[in-house]
């Protein structure tokens, strides 16, 4: 699995793509460890610099911020280190704290059995698997106009994208689609007819997400109602 690290502001969709895979595996085992991952989820969003690999935070202000003691805090650490997540960078020393950097692979490949649950476009996302078959266009009369991206939401600027892409798939499939609206990271999106919702669901979410995405790193779902 080749991991691209994710370091700018477009990449914050792939930092809430690691920490849904983290969800999602933990609430398929026992309190214990949802408890171990939740609390490397938090050292993850509060302390971990991502462009740099480096999470560099005394046992002390971890403590503080599981709500535990320096020796519950030594025992799970220990832990992460030996799933393999944790990866000690520099050994702290002479008041210096321990330099960790994280094992995005080996997360990613230990949370893997559990991306089907979060839903079908996270797990090819993820993956990186290829649509399960081609999506044809509808024969389309005339030409196909440029999406009108004046009212500059994240669907209407996707749609630009979408459009440049491929013309015939917008013009045929997404063209259509109108925004309902933006719920945190869910964008809903309104299908003309079942059929047609039925057909982006399956084929296109992925390609609209990721269209979504290049404009508003934020968005991270697209649901088809109709």
């Amino acid at each position: 699995m080749q991991l691209v690290k994710p370091a700018g502001q477009r990449d914050a969709a792939r930092k809430y793509d690691i920490l849904t895979a983290l969800g999602a595996y933990a609430l398929a085992r026992n309190k214990h460890d949802q408890c171990l991952v939740l609390r490397m989820i938090t050292l993850m969003t509060a302390r971990y610099n991502w462009a740099r690999d480096e999470l560099a935070v005394g046992q002390r202000e971890i403590a503080r911020l599981w709500s535990v003691d320096e020796r519950t805090v030594k025992r799970e650490m220990a832990k992460l280190r030996g799933l393999g997540w944790l990866v000690v960078k520099r050994q702290g020393a002479r008041g210096r704290v321990t330099e960790y950097g994280l094992d995005l692979e080996r997360i990613l490949s230990v949370t893997q059995a559990e991306w089907p649950n979060v839903g079908p476009d996270f797990d090819l996302r993820m993956s990186g698997k290829p649509e399960a078959s081609p999506v044809v266009p509808l024969p389309i009369k005339g030409h196909v106009p440029e999406p009108d991206v004046s009212d500059g939401t994240e669907w209407a600027l996707a749609q630009a994208i979408l459009y440049a892409e491929a013309p015939d798939v917008y013009g045929s499939w997404l063209r259509n689609l109108t925004r309902v609206g933006r719920a945190g990271g869910r964008l809903t999106l309104r299908a003309p007819s079942r059929f047609h919702g039925s057909y982006v669901q399956t084929h296109l979410t992925a390609k609209a997400l990721a269209a979504c995405q290049a404009v508003d790193a934020y968005v991270t779902e697209v649901v088809i109602v109709v």
